[in-house]
């Protein structure tokens, strides 16, 4: 078949976003040809802790850090929905928005080893395909549930609307928002971690102190 509109999305709280979220991103959007990267805010995460600062905040943050990248957009969708936040609820209303656009989830090679437990993970494969990102080199499961499920479903393009899955090398930038709030929370400088304008807006508004 086809593939139509070509969707990448990158959800996550963003408290606060970081170059470890906007590289990853940009690598993906040029290695697989993406129309767009859509960055999504968890309104309230399912396996993290609560967001320190305003769903809205997140939301300017990223706006922010997105500014000078077109195909960068941010989706208020989860915040939207409100209540938890289930990928595969987002992956339906997406779907239901724009049934013409075919959605890549992006995820980090630590949260495919988890894919599994998602809630459940056979209907996000059933909305949408995946974009495994990892360090190069670094070996993709071979064992288990999730390696039968990479070795069943792996391909090297994307040829269908949902249900396959693609690794990518990118360059995987050692950063965490639970490492930057505690440079912020104790002064400490964020120079090349995070956008200035981020930065900027974090200063003015007394966050994470």
């Amino acid at each position: 078949m086809q593939i139509k509109r070509l969707i990448g999305i990158n959800g996550g709280t963003f408290d606060p976003i970081h170059f470890g979220h906007l590289r990853p991103a940009l690598e993906v959007l040029n290695a697989l040809h993406l129309d767009e990267v859509r960055f999504i805010p968890a309104y309230r995460p399912v396996h993290r802790d609560t967001p320190q600062v305003s769903a809205e905040q997140r939301c300017e943050m990223i706006e922010l850090a997105i500014h000078n990248q077109p195909k960068f957009k941010l989706d208020r969708i989860e915040i939207e929905l409100g209540g938890p936040s289930y990928t595969v609820n987002t992956l339906r209303a997406l779907k239901e928005r724009e049934p013409d656009a075919t959605f890549v989830l992006m995820m980090g090679s630590d949260a495919f080893a988890k894919f599994d437990t998602w809630h459940d993970w056979k209907g996000i494969l059933a909305l949408a395909n995946l974009v495994v990102t990892h360090r190069p080199g670094e070996p993709m499961p071979s064992e288990g549930e999730i390696g039968r499920l990479f070795h069943q479903r792996w391909v090297p393009n994307l040829t269908q609307d949902a249900g396959q899955i693609l690794d990518l090398p990118i360059t995987q930038l050692d950063l965490s928002a639970t490492a930057l709030r505690s440079y912020l929370s104790h002064g400490d400088s964020v120079d090349y971690l995070m956008p200035e304008s981020v930065a900027r807006y974090i200063k003015e508004h007394q966050l994470y102190q």
